[in-house]
Formats: C-alpha cells, structure tokens, sequence
C-alpha cells in the first residue's frame, strides 16, 4: 500500500484543490463545534434552573411545616346575645 501524497506539504495542497477541500473542512467543523458548545451550554443552564427550582420547592416545604399559632378570634364575656 503506497500513501496517497508524497509529503506534508503535498497534503496540504490536496493536488490543487486546497482551497476547496479545506474550506469544505472548515464548513463542517465549525457548525459541529458550535453545536456541542451550544449543547453544552444549554445543559448547564438546564441543570442550573432544576437546582434552583428543586431549591425553590424544598423551601416552600419547609416554610409549610413549620407550625405556626393558630389565631382565634378573642372571646368578649360582655357580648349582647
């Protein structure tokens, strides 16, 4: 089996077609490394809003749980009947 170029340089310049063929490179990389930044970003922001939602309702619960005095209204002993 013989490889395809003879050198780097050979590589780079793919027969001519450099222009062509590393553009077309360029254009496939950058939308893939954008996606997985972007997913990336979008799942810490997602887990961040679970937190803070989890950390919202676990306060509310326990706000809930506390007792609290109950308030009655007063008796008057000297109410017209």
């Amino acid at each position: 089996m013989s490889p395809a170029f003879s050198s780097w340089a050979a590589f780079f310049a793919m027969g001519g077609y450099a222009f062509y063929v590393w553009l077309a490179v360029a254009a496939t990389l950058l939308p893939l490394a954008a996606l997985i930044i972007h997913t990336l970003w979008r799942r810490r922001a997602l887990l961040s809003e679970i937190r803070r939602q989890q950390a919202r309702l676990l306060r509310i619960r326990q706000g809930s749980s506390v007792s609290r005095p109950q308030i009655t209204p007063a008796s008057h002993s000297g109410d017209i009947q």
